[in-house]
């Protein structure tokens, strides 16, 4: 008699849990006004403008009406932080030569209001990324310039930028500078190439038939040179052939006598 008992209460129990869900169910119903609301939500996007650092992406804001309708659609531009951290740029810099260098972009700039900060470090003369090697230097732009470039100016340079409304690093970019001696290395590619090199270059970019008339000077040049040199190897063979002829012609006749 006790086990049914008990069976039955336990029978009894769930239902007593579950009548209360059951009625608290039955009494939710949506208002009417829920039932008309237009929701404005983002639809489509773009990804961010720039892999690192501060940047902006535009979605395309619609109303939604119940149907699913989409109307008054428009472009609204907001910010977006993909990685704070850029990695190390290279630049090889002649000495003497004007260079400048900025660790924000145009955009990111001119985007809003907004005041940032711009710290600088320097690793000098060296090429790296550990920040254990940096030393505070002082400027207070996003931009460094050299005019002109002084071989004292090679390095690397870390720039962090700060948002001042958050006081949060939003970038963090190192610019690794190399500067050569200019009577020791010609960065001009394009003149450092034989005529061959140049035609060869023409034929791969199809400027075969817009050949300047520097190009037809250049090939002139180079088969005036050519001539002269093949001109020069004869005369020069003929006259040691002849040099050696006569020496033979003189040995055989000594020996004839």
């Amino acid at each position: 008699m006790k086990t049914s008992g008990n069976s039955h209460i336990l029978g009894i129990l769930p239902c007593a849990l579950y009548l209360p869900l059951v009625v608290s169910f039955e009494k939710v119903t949506i208002p009417a006004e829920l039932k008309s609301v237009v929701a404005k939500i983002a639809v489509n996007t773009t990804s961010c403008s720039v892999t690192c650092g501060l940047g902006f992406k535009l979605e395309e804001m619609c109303e939604i009406t119940p149907a699913g309708e989409r109307r008054n659609c428009t472009l609204h531009r907001s910010d977006c932080l993909t990685s704070w951290v850029c990695g190390l740029l290279h630049f090889t810099i002649p000495v003497g030569k004007p260079f400048q260098f900025s660790c924000m972009t145009s955009d990111a700039v001119g985007f809003s209001s907004r005041a940032y900060s711009y710290t600088w470090r320097l690793a000098q003369g060296l090429i790296t990324t550990n920040n254990v090697l940096f030393k505070p230097f002082k400027n207070p732009n996003s931009v460094i310039r050299f005019s002109p470039t002084r071989e004292s100016d090679a390095g690397t340079y870390r720039c962090d930028v700060w948002l001042l409304k958050t006081f949060r690093v939003i970038k963090r970019v190192y610019f690794g500078v190399r500067v050569i001696r200019s009577d020791l290395v010609d960065l001009n590619f394009q003149k450092s190439l034989t005529w061959e090199q140049k035609l060869a270059a023409n034929e791969v970019e199809g400027n075969t038939e817009n050949s300047t008339h520097e190009e037809v000077q250049e090939q002139q040049h180079f088969w005036q040179g050519e001539l002269f040199y093949e001109c020069l190897v004869g005369v020069g063979s003929g006259v040691i052939g002849g040099i050696f002829v006569s020496m033979a012609l003189c040995f055989l006749q000594k020996i004839l006598r």
